[in-house]
């Protein structure tokens, strides 16, 4: 019965990466000459500058432009955010603002949230002439007043839900009310009356989704649309957005 289960997640997550992939074949974004607008000499000498903390993880360095810039081709692809008209967009936990850049390339306005505690992100925020408010999200907590709403408001690799690690390591995370209350907050404050919220997930420890069986009914409850680790929410609970607007595409 198990195996069955995980041979059923895998059929699905199989059929939802070729799907990823033959949309973003559908629409090609050019690595190459995205890299050709960034001085990774530059990147290069601000981590000089703002060494790694101690024990910190070297695995896929921010300073590393080219896989960072082929992550988020990949995100821009996904939201087809380069075929879109120009949208204003709030990136929570914009981490070094490859995003952002890559999204004003394509002509769009951004707008980053980030707590500051990695140095080194002051330095490539400003490199890429990211804007930047500083702040925090936590649990049944308002997101700081931003003074507009956004089109797209989107979160990667979110961990702001992680509260702490249990003794036998795993996280304690937010609670199904703590999302509820996160998800009203970022739709009834921040999003336009046609707005998206995109969350992107990071998989588990085990390899495993991070939508658990109760994860994804609570979300598909708040009228998520849940493809592999990603969530994506309307402005509207009863709409259930699609990644390609009517806006956008071919």
């Amino acid at each position: 019965m198990l195996s069955q289960k995980f041979q059923k997640l895998f059929t699905r997550d199989a059929a939802e990466s070729l799907w990823e992939h033959v949309c973003r074949w559908s629409h090609p974004v050019s690595s190459r000459r995205i890299l050709a607008t960034i001085d990774k000499a530059e990147l290069v000498r601000l981590r000089e500058h703002y060494p790694y903390r101690p024990n910190a993880r070297k695995i896929n360095a921010y300073e590393d432009a080219n896989y960072w810039v082929g992550v988020n081709v990949k995100r821009v692809q996904d939201l087809w955010l380069d075929r879109s008209r120009p949208l204003d967009i709030l990136d929570l936990g914009c981490g070094p603002g490859y995003f952002l850049y890559l999204c004003r390339m394509f002509g769009h306005n951004g707008l980053g949230l980030d707590p500051d505690d990695e140095p080194f992100f002051r330095g490539t925020t400003k490199f890429f002439g990211v804007s930047r408010v500083v702040g925090r999200i936590n649990p049944q907590a308002l997101l700081p007043d931003l003074g507009k709403k956004f089109d797209l408001v989107t979160a990667h690799r979110v961990c702001f839900h992680r509260i702490a690690r249990r003794e036998n390591g795993e996280w304690l995370e937010w609670t199904e009310a703590d999302w509820k209350f996160f998800i009203n907050d970022v739709r009834t404050r921040f999003l336009k009356p046609d707005g998206r919220l995109l969350l992107e997930f990071n998989r588990r420890a085990d390899g495993s989704s991070f939508f658990t069986p109760e994860l994804r009914t609570f979300f598909e409850s708040q009228g998520a649309r849940i493809v592999r680790w990603k969530a994506l929410l309307a402005a509207n609970p009863a709409e259930r957005p699609r990644f390609k607007t009517r806006s956008g595409g071919l």
